[in-house]
């Protein structure tokens, strides 16, 4: 490989883009969900129903900090918690309609501006960039995100409790 100095740089700028996407992709519900408790409302949304151990393990923090971000949800409206109908010690934690709204809007929102910029970029960079974001996913040992349909993770995060 070239610069490598050159190419951190150029990932670290392009880092910022993204976000500043984020950011802006969540300022419809500014004041109600931070990112951190977006990503929790992803993995929701992935995953359905489930329980606080779980949750915990696939944000990859403790249980103590995964229900303090559930308990903020829950009084947004954005998810609740109910007792597991199979094991009473249990509680499941689940998207409301609203949850499962905001991770729709936010996805769309971002998704178009991350279109906008690339729809501003010349075709032959388009393709360049996918090929670069490939192998610098596969580099990682990032799994590809399905295209489209029901398969399709919110904003790329896998099902992958490694994730």
């Amino acid at each position: 490989m070239g610069d490598v100095d050159a190419v951190t740089r150029a990932v670290l700028t392009a880092s910022r883009v993204l976000v500043g996407v984020s950011a802006r992709s969540l300022s419809a519900v500014e004041g109600k969900v931070t990112l951190s408790q977006f990503r929790l409302l992803v993995v929701l949304s992935v995953h359905g129903t489930t329980n606080l151990s779980r949750v915990a393990e696939l944000l990859g923090v403790n249980p103590s900090t995964a229900m303090r971000m559930i308990d903020r949800l829950i009084t947004v409206g954005f998810a609740d918690r109910q007792a597991n109908p199979d094991n009473r010690r249990e509680t499941l934690i689940q998207l409301t309609a609203d949850g499962h709204r905001v991770v729709d809007e936010v996805t769309t929102r971002r998704g178009e501006e991350i279109a906008a910029i690339v729809g501003r970029m010349d075709p032959a960079q388009g393709t360049a960039l996918v090929e670069a974001l490939t192998a610098f996913t596969e580099a990682a040992g990032e799994p590809p995100a399905p295209s489209a349909g029901h398969d399709a993770y919110p904003l790329g995060w896998t099902n992958d409790p490694r994730r």
